[in-house]
């Protein structure tokens, strides 16, 4: 993706996981998706390697990290909250549509994780907090905005 589609790709997730998250888990990962806004991070450092998220140990706690990431992508294609984008995203659907598929076919299973500096974020940060302005969540170490609050449009 180019660094303008990973803004875009960040901001409808962000609108679906906001609305969604609920678990720990699931907090973790919106946390993993605050973490993916280039101006914060930086442009083209960013990523979505399925094998960076720590699906958990068993059979359950793996399948239904997979299944929140799915109705995640879902949510965000039926273009949840897309009207308060302020822009229409012309290419977003398509780059749901190729990471759902990819999604759907990993097997958490048979990722191996790994070991140290894994980006993926530990309980204690999990992004409990949501911006009062745009009601999504932010990362804990930018307490001070969300991904829309940080100015990249």
């Amino acid at each position: 993706m180019s660094n303008g589609g990973t803004d875009v790709f960040v901001d409808v997730l962000m609108l679906a996981v906001s609305d969604l998250a609920d678990s720990a888990w699931e907090h973790r990962f919106a946390t993993l998706l605050t973490l993916q806004d280039q101006s914060v991070m930086g442009r083209g450092a960013v990523g979505f390697d399925l094998e960076d998220v720590d699906w958990g140990r068993s059979p359950c706690e793996r399948g239904a990290a997979k299944d929140f990431v799915l109705r995640v992508l879902d949510l965000a294609l039926r273009r949840h909250r897309w009207d308060e984008l302020g822009y229409e995203p012309p290419f977003a659907e398509s780059c749901l549509w190729q990471y759902r598929e990819m999604v759907a076919a990993f097997d958490p299973a048979d990722s191996e994780r790994r070991s140290g500096g894994s980006p993926f974020p530990g309980p204690e940060e999990a992004a409990m907090a949501s911006c009062v302005r745009h009601r999504v969540l932010c990362a804990p170490v930018h307490w001070e905005g969300c991904v829309f609050c940080t100015g990249r449009r």
